[in-house]
């Protein structure tokens, strides 16, 4: 594979930046989710965080699921 950005194929291009994406979302949601259980668990000050950051994981994530990915990423499905 080509190391210059430019000499990928246009296909190539988007696949990689799709699973750039697809790492980051999940490295996000997944930050988010160890920060929320870390509140719970008295390690950082409680203000609202770990909904807040539950919340940011399922939107995070919704980029990488179907239609109905906000329902059930939020547990309303």
């Amino acid at each position: 594979m080509p190391r210059d950005w430019n000499l990928l194929s246009e296909a190539a291009q988007l696949a990689v930046s799709q699973a750039a994406f697809t790492k980051a979302a999940e490295t996000i949601a997944h930050q988010a989710e160890l920060l929320a259980a870390e509140i719970e668990a008295g390690g950082l000050h409680d203000r609202g965080g770990p909904d807040a950051l539950r919340l940011l994981a399922a939107v995070v994530r919704i980029g990488q699921t179907d239609d109905h990915g906000m329902a059930a990423s939020l547990g309303c499905a």
